[in-house]
């Protein structure tokens, strides 16, 4: 079989709302082909839907960083072995059984029944910043104002971390996605936030209080440094991934009239117009990333031990094959279920649920308390976050 190599990965969008045009090409010639790593490793790209789930769902993949080869640049000949080990308790990236013993510790606080239970409590948080937006009279950053403050407010409280500290995390979390940062402004970041999860980890034990992080080391179980890697992982992942799905996806219905029309006037839409958001949009740039543990074959294709391959999930979510004729439209009545914007497979966004109950009660909030929402600005106008690890707009001059 004759393989399509890309020597490079197209990153360059075309359009505020689609992949690059230069990922959709390859898509539709090969939903598994060779990419040029930059390190010069020939591994692998997957952009069809159903090769990146086969892939998430396979156990003879390793999601270890250090098994890895590097597909950005910036990092080649910066990232020594010992920076890209995993850290104790970063379930995220580990294999099963380490990964199995720490995602079980959270598991049972994010559970349906429980997050469904927020759902009143996060309607109050909505409630309360959007009467903070409209107190600053007819214009705002959606972004600043509402977008990254509900989901931050709602983790902090979670977690048990003082909002009023933020600014602790929050400008961490954007030096480490910015694609602009070194390597060594990228471990910075990390080592700065790691220090004030320590300490707040020191604070809980001293002083447990109604929160995850003090339900959590009351289980004995994790030590001191995993509990803080692992709510550092839910802290980081609880705000930025929602605050950018609410901001871009404002965005993107302000610009789709005829389907802002459907979700105010069919409010029982609005849990499939979530899925169909996350699909459409799929705010991670590129990736995940996984490393073949033994030769595995996928879709026909003969996947080597130590061969790194990297999926698309942008392009997965609109891989015709899975979501018909017209993946490349919002449709707000589509069955958007099924999409990998969450991943797939042990590895699966934990906190989804909660995810998905902040878009639906924020989304729905924030169009009847402003059913005459519209930019205030030209769409070209508007700052997107192509130069981040996950996508969105950086600001979003609104006016009503």
């Amino acid at each position: 079989m004759t393989e399509l190599i890309s020597e490079e990965l197209p990153i360059t969008r075309q359009a505020p709302f689609d992949p690059p045009a230069g990922i959709t090409a390859i898509r539709e010639q090969a939903r598994i082909s060779r990419l040029r790593f930059s390190d010069g490793h020939l591994g692998w790209l997957v952009t069809g839907h159903h090769q990146v789930r086969e892939v998430l769902g396979s156990p003879k993949f390793t999601n270890a960083p250090e098994k890895h080869h590097l597909i950005d640049a910036r990092f080649q000949g910066e990232a020594p072995e010992e920076g890209r080990k995993t850290q104790p308790g970063m379930f995220l990236s580990q294999d099963p059984p380490d990964h199995t013993r720490l995602r079980r510790m959270l598991q049972g606080q994010f559970t349906v029944r429980r997050m469904n239970q927020l759902s009143e409590w996060i309607g109050q948080i909505v409630d309360d910043q959007l009467a903070h937006m409209r107190s600053l009279g007819g214009k705002a950053d959606l972004v600043k104002e509402f977008a990254l403050p509900v989901p931050s407010l709602v983790i902090c409280a979670l977690l048990g971390v003082d909002y009023d500290e933020r600014h602790r995390f929050q400008e961490d979390t954007a030096k480490m996605l910015s694609l602009d940062t070194t390597f060594k402004e990228a471990m910075a970041a990390f080592a700065r936030i790691q220090e004030f999860m320590r300490e707040l980890i020191d604070r809980k034990k001293a002083a447990p209080g109604d929160d995850m992080i003090s339900d959590l080391l009351a289980t004995g179980e994790p030590t001191d440094e995993e509990a803080s890697n692992m709510a550092m992982l839910l802290l980081l992942a609880g705000h930025e991934t929602t605050a950018n799905m609410l901001g871009l996806g404002t965005f993107t219905l302000l610009q789709h009239p005829d389907q802002l029309k459907i979700l105010k006037d069919e409010p029982e839409v609005i849990d499939n117009a979530v899925e169909e958001l996350m699909r459409y949009l799929s705010i991670i740039h590129f990736g995940p990333v996984r490393t073949a543990a033994e030769d595995v074959e996928i879709d026909g294709h003969l996947i080597k031990a130590g061969d790194t391959v990297l999926m698309h999930v942008p392009a997965a979510n609109r891989d015709p094959e899975k979501f018909g004729d017209n993946p490349d439209e919002l449709d707000l009545r589509r069955p958007a279920t099924g999409h990998v914007a969450f991943g797939h497979g042990i590895h699966q966004c934990l906190g989804q649920q909660l995810a998905r109950i902040e878009m639906r009660v924020g989304f729905t909030k924030l169009f009847a308390a402003f059913p005459d929402l519209r930019l205030d600005v030209e769409p070209e106008e508007v700052p997107l976050r192509s130069d981040m690890g996950i996508y969105g707009v950086h600001s979003l001059p609104v006016a009503w």
